[in-house]
């Protein structure tokens, strides 16, 4: 996809995905999760077989097999815990749009993924992959962060209220507005404002809208154009050409916008109604006769 966005749009930038990454993530914790799952079970059998034992005389001779089973019980507890705090940290407060400035998110970064570092051997198989993931895609990954701190700042000088009143509209972002605090907290930022408030809210808004941090519209692409690739061996340019012009140019037969269906993107875009695409390569489309009553 990358390759394909530098061939296609030369130098602009492309941010990284997070939801992969953040999906990768939650496996591991999951993983880690049922694992510690397990380890409870396996230490609740040992101790049911341990009181049967009892009652017969022979309870010694799974002491150390239970004694073992706890100690991995907690070590496995201890370790899915761990991880799944330093997901939600990374979820939640890291690569989570409204969020804090790069610096820190930066900052936040590195701490997971040295603590990931740090608990790698007790799980090298599932914690390895998801450190060096995170570590080579950390600049692509903050790059979001970048774009939208360069925004609040415009935002900010444009409508000359401080730096940190526009960063606490956008952490305002993350409390649902269902909630006690996000009511409290918006109204002691419209008390800071006053008349400026909605405005610099709607900016705010409009920002954090309009920057994106994944690539599912051109995963979207990728998986609608994958199923024509199929059909050829090599793909030329005219190849090419004519799928961008059938695409172009094929009516919506389904959309969740009623006001699309029966048009084509041309359409949409210009307004202007055109013939059937075989009619505009030149080709006479096959029309049934009428029938005679």
């Amino acid at each position: 996809m990358r390759a394909g966005q530098r061939a296609a749009l030369g130098d602009t930038p492309c941010h990284g995905d997070v939801f992969h990454l953040q999906q990768q993530c939650e496996t591991l914790a999951n993983r880690l999760g049922r694992r510690a799952q397990g380890a409870a079970t396996r230490r609740q059998r040992l101790e049911q077989r341990m009181a049967a034992a009892k009652q017969q005389g022979r309870g010694n001779r799974l002491s150390s097999s239970l004694a073992k089973a706890r100690q991995a019980e907690q070590r496995a507890l201890r370790l899915a815990k761990d991880i799944k705090t330093l997901v939600r940290w990374l979820d939640r407060d890291i690569l989570a749009l409204a969020g804090p400035s790069l610096t820190e998110r930066s900052a936040l970064f590195d701490f997971v993924v040295a603590e990931l570092k740090q608990r790698e051997s007790l799980d090298a198989v599932h914690i390895r992959p998801v450190r060096i993931a995170l570590e080579r895609q950390r600049e692509s990954l903050l790059g979001f962060a970048r774009v939208l701190d360069a925004k609040l700042a415009a935002i900010a000088q444009c409508y000359q209220v401080a730096a940190h009143q526009v960063r606490a509209i956008c952490l305002l972002q993350r409390k649902p507005k269902t909630s006690q605090a996000y009511w409290q907290r918006r109204a002691d930022l419209h008390r800071q404002l006053g008349w400026q408030f909605h405005t610099v809210l709607k900016a705010v808004i409009q920002a954090m809208e309009e920057t994106p941090r994944s690539s599912a519209l051109v995963e979207n692409l990728n998986g609608r154009l994958r199923c024509y690739f199929f059909l050829r061996r090599q793909l030329g340019q005219g190849y090419l050409d004519l799928l961008r012009f059938f695409l172009n140019h094929h009516t919506y037969a389904r959309s969740e916008r009623p006001e699309r269906v029966g048009k084509s993107p041309a359409e949409l875009l210009t307004g202007k109604r055109h013939p059937h695409w075989l009619e505009l390569l030149g080709f006479e489309r096959f029309r049934r006769s009428p029938a005679i009553a």
